[in-house]
């Protein structure tokens, strides 16, 4: 029997043709999403009221009494950040510059390029992010399945615990973490990515400062994560297990242990999507858990930007953050249409 997912013999062709249109429909959806989120990023950044061109503008106007002269650098400071221009084209400039992976400079922090401040802090958010995603998603879908086959303890006690620990806001469990085990225990720093007095380099020392404060903001994503994984693999697992085919097999006389893998393989079909869906909304989670700890990513630097109304770096971080989702759910939807046997039987048709 053919694994799910690849073409039958004889199928070739017709399969090729299904997986084919399954792509490119599934592409160019996430295109159209990439494309207005696109727009949306660049426009309402620029809504928001104030200028902070005219605030970096008057550090050098600061003392001068020539009207004249105020607004002639004025002008040049608004002709250099470009806002003189009408928004579509401010937006064709940007566009065709953000292509080539040049946002401009930064209003806040000025003269320091927008790309050099997310290159510098987008390694942080990936590396808090994607582990923290997937240790939660294996951790709450073992425990889900756990529970659903063994029951006892685990479905009437750590489950429960787990999905009321899940509930709580992205900011309210990492205030807890933050105040049992940083303020009160003092197991863990509070802030930062790294001591302070620190300089970044490969040393035994530095590691072990970064290892330390990534241990508050990596949990407080794990931990309402868990929950909500948990429990939708107890319900299809449970689902499955009471299914007309494991009975059947049973009766067949199939070893318990086969049966149960097929079982937990249907299971975690609906996961996957499960996951794809996590990366969205865990991708806030993460950003708050940034913002509280003050961890050197995406989230901090978004907090800062929108503090400054730094126009480029707001519409650059939520660009990354928009392209990072939206990846992450693309990759995640290409590999259930190959690992779904109804989906293939779909594209069959």
């Amino acid at each position: 029997m053919p694994s799910p997912g690849f073409c039958e013999q004889g199928e070739g062709v017709k399969c090729l043709k299904g997986f084919k249109k399954y792509y490119g429909q599934k592409i160019l959806w996430y295109l159209i999403t990439l494309f207005f989120a696109i727009v949306l990023n660049f426009v309402l950044p620029r809504l928001m009221p104030g200028d902070p061109v005219a605030s970096i503008a008057a550090g050098s106007v600061s003392g001068m009494t020539d009207a004249t002269a105020i607004q002639k650098v004025l002008n040049d400071y608004a002709e250099k950040f470009g806002i003189n221009e009408p928004m579509i084209v401010q937006f064709g400039i940007w566009a065709k510059n953000a292509i080539r992976g040049d946002f401009g400079v930064s209003f806040g922090q000025y003269p320091r390029t927008v790309s050099d401040i997310i290159r510098s802090s987008v390694g942080w958010t990936l590396a808090l992010q994607l582990p923290a995603i997937i240790v939660g998603w294996l951790l709450g879908n073992l425990l889900g399945a756990v529970a659903a086959y063994i029951r006892g303890a685990f479905d009437k006690v750590i489950l429960p615990v787990f999905l009321f620990v899940s509930n709580f806001p992205a900011f309210g469990m990492a205030i807890i973490l933050l105040t049992v085990f940083g303020i009160n225990l003092k197991w863990f720093p509070t802030s930062g990515g790294y001591g302070f007095d620190l300089i970044p380099n490969m040393s035994w020392e530095f590691i072990k400062s970064v290892i330390a404060h990534y241990q508050l903001p990596f949990w407080s994503i794990v931990l309402i994560t868990i929950g909500g994984q948990a429990i939708g693999m107890r319900s299809m697992a449970i689902y499955e297990l009471n299914a007309d085919y494991v009975k059947y097999s049973r009766f067949l006389g199939i070893r318990d242990s086969k049966i149960v893998g097929y079982v937990f393989r249907n299971a975690m079909l609906p996961q996957i999507t499960g996951l794809a869906m996590s990366l969205g909304t865990m991708m806030g989670g993460a950003l708050v858990a940034e913002i509280i700890f003050s961890y050197p990513g995406i989230g901090s630097t978004l907090m800062t930007a929108v503090r400054g109304q730094d126009y480029p770096l707001i519409s650059a971080c939520t660009l990354i953050i928009t392209i990072m989702v939206l990846l992450a759910n693309l990759f995640v939807e290409l590999i259930y249409g190959v690992i779904d046997p109804r989906v293939k039987a779909a594209q069959q048709d």
